[in-house]
């Protein structure tokens, strides 16, 4: 089966720089001519694979809302200066997410603890969810951080309809950089028909995550907003030339709920304020943090916390500050100001972070504020390749600052061929009209009672009803992973499920599940390709053996992994 997106020749591409018009203006594009550059084909080949849907159906379902998110995110970009910062970036990102969080959903049975039958007639349903969340992660930014003047010097507004005249673009200079979560709900509906709404909206608990996630209340989302985050930091980790994978394994809090919680410890219970030799000045509008200082002893208090994923370099941390809406931006969009502080006969000169006290006290009582003055520096940046524009003749206008931005000619997407790695090969396409749904009770996509087991087993670990690393625990921690004690594990679930544990082969119910965990892959084999590993538990009073699995990433099953069990060493060799 072919596609139009698949109608170039091995080797061919598609032009990518879009016509440009008089005075630097760029003309908006079909949704087809954007989508048929290669590296979307590509992505839009893997989606499709994904959903193993007709294409009928997947031209209703992922196609039709894909082509309206073309159409009105053209060839702007996804951020100013980190993850997908090009002419385009917000399409390729939007589809990396929606092929990503598929893959991911693939390892879950929806709706959680629902009965087979039902999550069967519904995974349709989540898929398309779980796709559409994906893709409007970000739609808001075309709203709120981009100010968009087409050629006839009115400002377009997406929420009027797509592009329909040459246009270009800038940065919305003192843009809020958590507005765009909660700006999502102003286009949504431009993206998804009243038919896909109508759908999903018979759903109830797949409509109510949907729309948490759409609001930017991804505490509310539940599995359907975990897998958006979860896509999301693969992305942009493989964009930036971060690790995807340890990405992917994130924990459950946000590294912008790290950053913050760590810089409200900093200031409450370390910073000296509001005297020479302090780390910060807080005023009544701002909070000014040495940037140094602060970004130094931020890094060390959450690596000591066993936070991972935290930069290296200063720059990157300001930039996370900044991308995660933490630090206020100077008027050149940096995250670094220059200011004078002066108190008296005191006076120095800092460079420092600005923040809103809010972010660190909220309701709190805050400190006294600074009596004296704290004058910022209006310093133009330094040329760079990220921040440089095209030089004009004559003094800059903000309109000259509106740019065009057509796409760059060496732009690299050989990291696309690393991500769709790093995620497997995904099932093939159905190959006739008939649909996953009219199959799924004969032939499921995926070893269903396996899953089903993993989702018992990442319920049981989430609400504290499996213990873990209790004298009688079924699950340990030992070398930074999980340790599935056998048969005791598998003979719990088969007890609490014998519906799934049913089998017409003579063998006990235990070993039935047993083998379809097997079947996941998700667990280590020994170097002699043996799947069962042995523990040696040293009690106060005696020592014995314990047999079990050893699961190949802790991320896999849990969103935070306990401290190793002292009691378990892991035998390697014998």
């Amino acid at each position: 089966m072919k596609h139009w997106w698949l109608k170039f020749r091995k080797g061919e591409t598609a032009e990518l720089t879009p016509t440009t018009s008089i005075e630097g203006f760029l003309l908006p594009q079909s949704a087809e001519s954007l989508l048929a550059a290669d590296h979307r084909r590509k992505l839009l080949e893997c989606i499709w694979q994904y959903t193993a849907l007709s294409e009928a159906q997947f031209d209703r379902l992922y196609l039709e809302p894909i082509r309206r998110y073309a159409s009105f995110v053209q060839q702007l970009p996804a951020s100013e200066s980190h993850h997908h910062a090009y002419p385009g970036g917000m399409l390729d990102h939007g589809l990396e997410l929606v092929a990503c969080s598929l893959k991911l959903r693939q390892s879950y049975l929806l709706p959680s603890g629902a009965a087979p039958e039902d999550q069967a007639a519904q995974a349709d349903a989540w898929s398309a969810a779980i796709a559409y969340g994906a893709l409007l992660h970000d739609i808001g930014k075309i709203a709120v951080d981009l100010q968009v003047e087409c050629q006839n010097a009115e400002r377009w507004h997406p929420w009027h309809g797509p592009l329909s005249q040459p246009y270009r673009f800038r940065y919305h200079p003192g843009r809020d950089y958590k507005l765009h979560g909660a700006a999502a709900g102003l286009l949504y509906t431009q993206i998804l028909s009243p038919a896909l709404l109508d759908w999903l909206s018979d759903y109830p608990e797949l409509w109510s995550q949907l729309l948490f996630l759409l609001a930017d209340h991804y505490e509310h989302a539940g599995t359907l907003g975990g897998l958006v985050l979860q896509a999301d930091r693969v992305s942009t980790a493989q964009n930036i030339g971060g690790n995807p994978a340890k990405a992917l394994q994130a924990p459950k809090h946000s590294l912008q709920h790290h950053l913050l919680t760590g810089l409200r410890h900093l200031v409450k219970n370390e910073f000296k304020l509001n005297q020479p030799g302090a780390a910060g000045w807080l005023t009544e509008d701002h909070l000014w943090l040495v940037s140094k200082t602060t970004t130094d002893k931020l890094r060390a208090h959450l690596l000591a916390q066993a936070v991972d994923g935290i930069p290296t370099s200063n720059i990157a941390l300001f930039d996370e500050l900044q991308s995660h809406g933490l630090v206020e931006a100077t008027p050149e969009s940096k995250a670094v100001w220059n200011a004078t502080v002066s108190d008296g006969d005191w006076q120095h000169r800092f460079t420092f972070l600005r923040l809103q006290p809010s972010l660190i006290w909220a309701d709190e009582l805050r400190p006294d504020y600074f009596s004296g003055t704290i004058e910022p520096m209006t310093v133009a940046p330094l040329p760079t390749s990220e921040t440089s524009e095209p030089s004009t003749a004559g003094p800059q206008t903000a309109a000259d600052k509106t740019r065009p931005a057509a796409a760059p000619q060496t732009q690299d997407f050989d990291y696309l061929d690393d991500l769709m790695n790093m995620l497997e090969e995904p099932r093939q396409p159905e190959t006739n009209s008939s649909t996953r749904s009219e199959q799924s009770a004969t032939t499921p996509p995926q070893d269903t009672i396996g899953v089903a087991f993993l989702e018992w087993l990442r319920d049981g670990l989430r609400s504290h009803r499996l213990v873990i690393n209790d004298s009688k625990a079924k699950v340990h921690t030992v070398e930074g992973t999980f340790f599935l004690v056998t048969p005791g594990i598998f003979q719990r679930y088969a007890a609490e499920h014998p519906e799934q544990a049913k089998t017409d082969d003579e063998i006990a119910p235990w070993r039935h599940i047993q083998r379809h965990f097997e079947r996941l892959g998700i667990h280590q084999k020994r170097a002699n390709g043996q799947n069962i590993w042995t523990c040696t538990v040293r009690g106060p009073r005696k020592t014995s053996l314990l047999n079990g699995y050893l699961i190949l990433e802790a991320a896999s099953i849990a969103d935070v992994t306990p401290t190793a069990n002292p009691f378990l060493s892991l035998q390697i060799s014998g």
